[in-house]
């Protein structure tokens, strides 16, 4: 067994003293849908709902090991990390200083404060994510504190790999795939570190989102890059640039073995998960579940584990996903519609709808022509096939249209 394996057991049983190993559980649902043995690994179960309270703590337990002056750490984190760091800070004593971007949601701001009760103040500086971790880091080296990096640090990835221990002790057996979501690379860092040295024989999948894939990006430079653009929807996996750490643990994976997911279909697996199962899952937390209609093929009858990372969802983002997720599946779709301007021509349009069509917005945007007029419209429906039967009636009736759905300028201004 590798040192780094003995160090990830040594820091899973270190970690009890702040909770029980999280819920490995098989899914009945997902293990019939897909002919496999399919078990979630919960870390959406955590105290503070997310694996990142693994890595803080035993960062912060071993500097305080070799160093037990040390008295006040810093972050910069708008999510799972301030709360880990939080929590942890709480359980030794010691002052945490975490930096939030001003436009940090208030239900996050308020979590963070009551993991870390006395323990934590929060200072919310800059726009970006990027001022604020500039402010965090000139904090910190003026206030001689200790910066927690969220994923770019040897022992936080050792933290994380004790996701990984547990995973062996509770299944009994190697799983013959492991699912995981990648974001600044920390958590697959130290689970495949661990499961490598102790299951060699258990293959890996990784997943990011779409529009943050920066794993992808650093497997084909041969080192981490910085993303040009970062969709941040997926907030917990967001990330433009991977660890140096993490990637310097990740180089050897193929780029094959890699999957995207884009933002909108994660959001109809974090609506399948809520409402057939009723596990809550944050997007990034949906990450492992949502990738698994495109292994269909290589997984029948195999024994499969999904880390789902976290679950800090708040459900005033609900509409939003459900939109995304219609959306996505073809039952909502946007138009912009030249309608004319005579009496009975919106009489004429309502009769091409079909029985399971809902108007969802209706709003006149402006005379386009004196004779006609732009109308923006929603609709709903159960089947994608309805919308082709409604344009064939559009365009048989010659009303002129524009479906607007998948037109990123056009949805910002006007959705």
């Amino acid at each position: 067994m590798t040192q780094f394996a003995l160090e990830a057991q040594a820091a899973t049983r270190a970690l009890r003293a702040l909770f029980e190993p999280t819920p490995l559980q098989r899914n009945d649902h997902l293990s019939a849908r897909f002919d496999a043995d399919i078990w979630l690994k919960r870390e959406d179960l955590t105290p503070v709902r997310s694996y990142k309270l693994r890595g803080a703590f035993t960062a912060m337990r071993k500097l305080r090991e070799t160093d037990p002056d040390a008295g006040h750490f810093v972050c910069a984190s708008a999510g799972n990390h301030a709360q880990g760091m939080a929590f942890a800070c709480r359980h030794f004593g010691v002052k945490g200083t975490i930096f939030m971007p001003v436009t940090t949601p208030q239900q996050k701001i308020d979590k963070t404060r009551t993991f870390g009760g006395d323990a934590v103040e929060i200072r919310l500086i800059g726009d970006y994510f990027d001022d604020t971790l500039a402010a965090a880091q000139e904090f910190c080296r003026g206030a001689k504190a200790h910066f927690l990096a969220p994923f770019d640090d040897p022992d936080v990835i050792e933290g994380q790999a004790s996701v990984g221990v547990e995973i062996l002790d509770q299944l009994g057996r190697a799983p013959d795939l492991l699912v995981l979501p990648v974001g600044g690379g920390g958590l697959a860092a130290g689970v495949t570190g661990y499961l490598r040295a102790t299951a060699p024989q258990t293959a890996y999948r990784f997943v990011e989102p779409l529009g943050g894939a920066s794993l992808s990006a650093a497997i084909k430079a041969g080192e981490p890059v910085t993303l040009s653009h970062v969709n941040s929807f997926v907030d917990g996996a967001a990330v433009a640039r991977i660890g140096a750490e993490p990637f310097a643990r990740l180089d050897w994976i193929a780029p094959e073995d890699i999957l995207r997911a884009p933002e909108d279909r994660i959001c109809v697996t974090m609506l399948e998960m809520l409402n057939v199962e009723g596990i809550v899952l944050e997007p990034a937390g949906a990450l492992s579940v949502d990738v698994l209609p495109e292994l269909a093929e290589q997984i029948r009858g195999k024994t499969v584990v999904c880390i789902t990372s976290g679950g800090n969802f708040d459900f005033e983002r609900l509409p939003e996903v459900k939109e995304r997720a219609q959306r996505f599946s073809g039952l909502k779709k946007y138009f912009i519609l030249r309608m004319p301007q005579r009496p009975g021509a919106l009489r004429e349009f309502l009769q091409m709808l079909g029985p399971d069509d809902d108007i969802a917005r209706f709003e006149y945007l402006k005379k386009s022509a004196r004779n006609f007029g732009s109308v923006l419209i929603g609709i709903e429906t159960k089947s994608p096939e309805s919308f082709t039967a409604l344009t064939g009636k559009l365009d048989k009736a010659g009303f002129a249209y524009r479906d607007i759905t998948e037109d990123e300028t056009l949805a910002e201004f006007l959705i």
